[in-house]
């Protein structure tokens, strides 16, 4: 790629503006530098290092060279710390489906599954938590992993992305010490799958670029609801290349068919409480309902000519480029429609590289994406026994495929005949050629520049885009948003570390600083920290930012919990039944006990949960449908009680019927807002779906 701006037009140094708070922290106390009685850093051989910030590259914005062992060593020594568990990434849950193409694409690239319009690709599908081990919960705080391998007819392409369109830092030299800083603590051993501890703290504070990042994952965005209801991004900016060698820039987008949803907090602590495999079910329960998730794949298309006048470096992982300065074009849509046989064949031994790519696609030199190129595969052969991982049908392509490589750990097959090198002069088996035709070509890049350990000053502005990501929230997201930061914050016990955050807050919204200095009760307020560019102020709010301006049409795909009991009404239960089944919604009985209730005309119905072990929580809305005395016997259970309690505190629509009265007023309900229904009549019960589309009635949080 062209350079944004040429050498000539930047003062190109070592990066100072990725690290300066490492030097010298925003209320300007030092820290450790190689000066004094301190040790220099060193690699594994004893050799000093001279810059721990930056990968090795051609020019300010090239490629990162092989040659760097410094960053080789560190993430090789990074990708080997677990065996057989993913280092990160570990908890994870997968599906089969496929993808299909809305029309060629061949103006822009050659990549075959993009050619012919209602060609199906089979695709496998790994969504995963980031930070937490195999055991940890579903619902922690924490990115997303939208992993998807397509098996074309050239191979497999693998987009490994995540729920979140950027990432903590720019260069993948950074990424052991980001993972390190969020897994637990080395001395204890905890906390487990949450970033709410010093290390992490510690880190983002003195490492600027990590703030847009940080907006996102303090954000609704990072509790999603379900992996049916998240987006997915490439994260990187990558290359297209059509068959006559011209290259378009692209970035890759995921959008749920039925729209974004996420959780509140308290939401998401009691769901890891009452099923810490939400997710994981969730997924499970749909498609085997025949629920099939299904996503648009969007691409954000642009040209050198838009790269050169973008406000920031397209090659920086920690920018995005809003939907509404390049428009994100639908191409086609992946259905999840099967489940997988067995977890550990498929979920646990499907390996994900981001070097898996077909012609037609491309890499940039995005110094974060070049650095994972080489860390994957390297992580995959420690993970999986060898080199050998592809024999695994998972991880096999389905298209016909010829090479020489041979033997190793695990080999389930080898090549055949005589030949097993090329070239060679064997008429009767030669074995497989190339084919500069077909074959993958690079897009032939002009390189120029010194080797250097550097980062671009492009880079340079960290605060930006992670005040215009808050100012396109909601003013209920962003309360979500302050207060996740003072809870993470309030678990900090170094109140400098708070004070520190605090300060880069500050270059990014002053109410939100304010907000979060005061739920901390800082003893005083700190100086902005230092940037290396001054936030801009005029860029405009992105409302594709926005979880709750982007909800569903619809509450499709969605869960109602009716709270029942015997001489439960049954025209009313058979009336909200059908209404939810016209939704595309699912209607689950929540009973005293799990065997069921009989309804008023003597039918029997089987109860999904028991009322301790089916809160509130695992539904997306609730109907409190009781008898008189049923309601008299839910009034003694604090487990019911808190179904309804918890259902107000988070936002909920609530049906109810009459007789549910005494019930409600146990839970301390003082007076009905908008977000309760009354249900006299199947017209009610269709209304409260109406209403239900919704998905939260945030008024209640204000009125």
């Amino acid at each position: 790629m062209a350079a944004k701006k040429t050498d000539d037009d930047h003062h190109l140094k070592p990066s100072t503006h990725g690290d300066a708070a490492v030097k010298t922290g925003a209320a300007g106390e030092t820290h450790q530098t190689a000066g004094g009685d301190r040790p220099v850093l060193t690699t594994q051989q004893g050799i000093p290092v001279a810059d721990d910030q930056n990968s090795l590259k051609v020019g300010a914005r090239g490629p990162t060279l092989l040659e760097d062992f410094h960053l080789r060593e560190k993430i090789f020594h990074f990708d080997h710390e677990r065996i057989p568990e993913r280092v990160v990434h570990a908890r994870g849950f997968g599906a089969h489906g496929y993808f299909e193409n809305y029309g060629s694409l061949a103006d822009v690239t050659r990549a075959d599954l993009f050619q012919r319009a209602g060609e199906k690709t089979p695709v496998f599908v790994r969504f995963s938590t980031v930070a937490g081990s195999k055991g940890s919960a579903d619902l922690a705080r924490d990115v997303r992993g939208f992993a998807v391998k397509f098996y074309t007819q050239q191979g497999n392409w693998d987009l490994v992305g995540n729920n979140i369109p950027v990432f903590f830092i720019q260069d993948a030299i950074k990424f052991p010490d980001v993972i390190h800083a969020v897994k637990p603590e080395p001395d204890r051993g905890f906390p487990q799958a949450q970033s709410a501890h010093d290390n992490f703290w510690d880190f983002i504070s003195l490492t600027p670029e990590s703030m847009h990042m940080i907006m996102w994952v303090m954000s609704d965005r990072a509790i999603p609801r379900s992996f049916r209801f998240m987006e997915g991004f490439g994260v990187h900016t990558f290359r297209l290349v059509n068959a006559d060698g011209k290259s378009t820039f692209v970035k890759f987008h995921w959008k749920p068919k039925q729209g974004l949803q996420s959780v509140v907090w308290n939401e998401a602590v009691k769901i890891n409480g009452a099923d810490p495999d939400f997710h994981r079910r969730d997924l499970w329960d749909a498609i085997g309902a025949g629920d099939f998730p299904e996503w648009e794949l969007g691409l954000q298309l642009f040209d050198e000519a838009f790269a050169e006048k973008f406000d920031f470096d397209v090659l920086d992982a920690t920018k995005l480029i809003p939907e509404e300065l390049v428009p994100v074009k639908p191409v086609g849509r992946m259905v999840l429609d099967r489940r997988v046989d067995n977890f550990f064949a498929e979920t646990e031994q499907v390996a994900f590289c981001t070097q898996n790519i077909v012609p037609g696609v491309d890499f940039s030199n995005d110094p974060l994406l070049q650095g994972r190129n080489f860390s994957y595969l390297d992580t995959q052969i420690k993970r999986l026994g060898g080199p050998n991982f592809t024999h695994i049908p998972i991880n096999a392509p389905k298209c016909p495929f010829a090479h020489f490589q041979q033997d190793g750990h695990m080999a389930m097959h080898n090549p055949k005949g005589r030949a097993n090198y090329e070239p060679n002069s064997w008429t009767a088996d030669p074995g497989p050629r190339e084919s500069p035709e077909k074959g993958f070509q690079s897009y032939p890049v002009q390189e120029d520049g010194p080797k250097q350990r550097i980062r671009s000053e492009t880079f340079a502005d960290h605060y930006s885009q992670a005040r215009q990501f808050y100012i396109s929230q909601t003013e209920v997201e962003q309360g979500h948003i302050a207060s996740a930061l003072t809870f993470e914050l309030s678990k900090v016990e170094t109140p400098a570390i708070r004070a520190r955050v605090v300060s880069h807050l500050l270059n990014i919204d002053d109410g939100l600083a304010t907000k979060v200095a005061e739920g901390l009760r800082l003893k005083a307020t700190p100086k902005p920290a230092d940037a290396a560019k001054p936030t801009r102020q005029d860029l405009k709010p992105s409302p594709a930012l926005s979880i709750i301006k982007n909800g569903p049409k619809s509450f499709a795909g969605r869960k109602v919990g009716a709270l029942v009991t015997d001489g439960v009404d049954a025209k009313i239960l058979a009336a909200l039944e059908k209404a939810l089944k016209a939704e595309g919604a699912i209607l689950k009985l929540v009973a005293p006990e799990v065997g069921g209730v009989e309804a008023s005309d003597g039918a029997w119905h089987e109860a999904a949960e028991k009322i301790d072990g089916g809160p509130s929580v695992l539904f997306d809305a609730v109907a409190i449908l009781p008898s008189t005395e049923g309601a008299s016997r839910l009034a003694t259970l604090p487990a019911a009680r808190d179904f309804i309690a918890d259902a107000i505190a988070h936002q909920k629509f609530i049906a109810y019927v009459e007789s549910a009265g005494p019930l409600l007023e146990k839970a301390g309900v003082a007076s009905l807002d908008d977000g309760f229904v009354a249900l006299k009549s199947a017209k009610d019960c269709n209304e409260f779906v109406v209403r239900c589309r919704k998905l939260r009635f945030w008024d209640r949080l204000t009125g």
